[in-house]
């Protein structure tokens, strides 16, 4: 019974919070929109996720997210100093083939939406075959380095929350 109410339990609290902080004011009555809001968005799209995957880490989902943001302030700095500092000439934009171990649709999101929120890379595409992703750099000497740095920080972890 309560899987059923709760299909998603995890984004029904995510939505109540978005919710309140999008309304910038916690009343009772935005509470309690917010509740119906989480309760009422899971149940209705649970039939469009009939195989989500579980995630089995909870704990090293918890440490990739803290990783993926030092990266985007540490890179957010450095992406500064190209910007700032270095002519275009001196600038070594490459084109980076990630190939893939992740096999979930959603674990293959998240690594693509990681890349591209962390600044001076973005994920332009997914092969045909999911097996590859293609990165752009604003900045690299070393674009196997690149993919390498990929590979262990972020899809590693990824494969052991969606494994």
């Amino acid at each position: 019974m309560l899987k059923r109410i709760f299909p998603h339990p995890l984004l029904s609290v995510t939505l109540t919070v978005v919710w309140l902080m999008l309304v910038n004011k916690v009343t009772l009555g935005n509470l309690a929109l917010g509740v119906v809001l989480g309760i009422v968005i899971p149940i209705m799209t649970a039939p469009y996720w009939p195989n989500r995957p579980a995630v089995r880490a909870p704990l090293m989902a918890a440490e990739y997210a803290l990783i993926v943001l030092w990266d985007i302030v540490v890179a957010n700095m450095v992406v500064a100093g190209i910007v700032l500092f270095k002519r275009n000439a001196d600038i070594h934009s490459q084109w980076v083939v990630v190939p893939l171990e992740l096999t979930s649709p959603e674990a293959i999101t998240v690594l693509a939406g990681t890349i591209t929120m962390t600044p001076g890379t973005v994920s332009a595409t997914l092969s045909a075959d999911g097996g590859a992703l293609l990165v752009h750099c604003l900045h690299t000497d070393d674009p196997d380095g690149i993919r390498d740095d990929i590979k262990t920080r972020y899809e590693r972890r990824l494969k052991e929350i969606f494994r």
